[in-house]
C-alpha cells in the first residue's frame, strides 16, 4: 500500500511540474493571462503536496530490477 501511495505522489508531482511549465510558458506568451497562471500554480502546489509528507531517504534502497 505504501508503494502505491508513493507512486501516486510521484505522478502527482510530475503533473505539478508540467503545470508549472505550462504556467511559465503562458505567462511569457500572454501577459494578460494572470488569472490562468495563478490557477495553474495553485493546482501545481496541490499536486506536489503529497510528497511533502514523505520521509527523507524513502526509496533510496528501492530495488527496481526486473
Amino acid at each position: 500500500m505504501m508503494a502505491t501511495n508513493l507512486i501516486a505522489a510521484f505522478f502527482a508531482a510530475q503533473i505539478g511540474r508540467f503545470q508549472l511549465a505550462v504556467a511559465a510558458r503562458l505567462a511569457q506568451t500572454d501577459p494578460q493571462s494572470g488569472s490562468s497562471v495563478t490557477q495553474l500554480i495553485d493546482a501545481a502546489e496541490q499536486n506536489a503536496a503529497p510528497l511533502a509528507d514523505v520521509p527523507a531517504g524513502l526509496g533510496n534502497s528501492l530495488d527496481i530490477s526486473c
